[in-house]
């Protein structure tokens, strides 16, 4: 598959998502304002930077090893 042209930042962006993602998914009720903050942050960088139909491309491509 050939990848889009991503800017490594959009790239780490990212990978800070999912890490964010993850890290919320296991993180105590009454403990994550700082993760759900950071999650939105993140996210509408994303979403303003990436149409949709190249999300899923990213989301691979973040996934790759660098």
């Amino acid at each position: 598959m050939v990848h889009n042209n991503y800017s490594p930042k959009l790239v780490q962006t990212q990978r800070d998502w999912t890490r964010t993602y993850q890290a919320l998914a296991h993180s105590r009720a009454g403990h994550n304002t700082a993760l759900r903050r950071r999650l939105i942050v993140l996210s509408r960088r994303l979403v303003q930077d990436v149409p949709r139909t190249e999300q899923a491309d990213l989301r691979r491509r973040a996934q790759e090893p660098s």
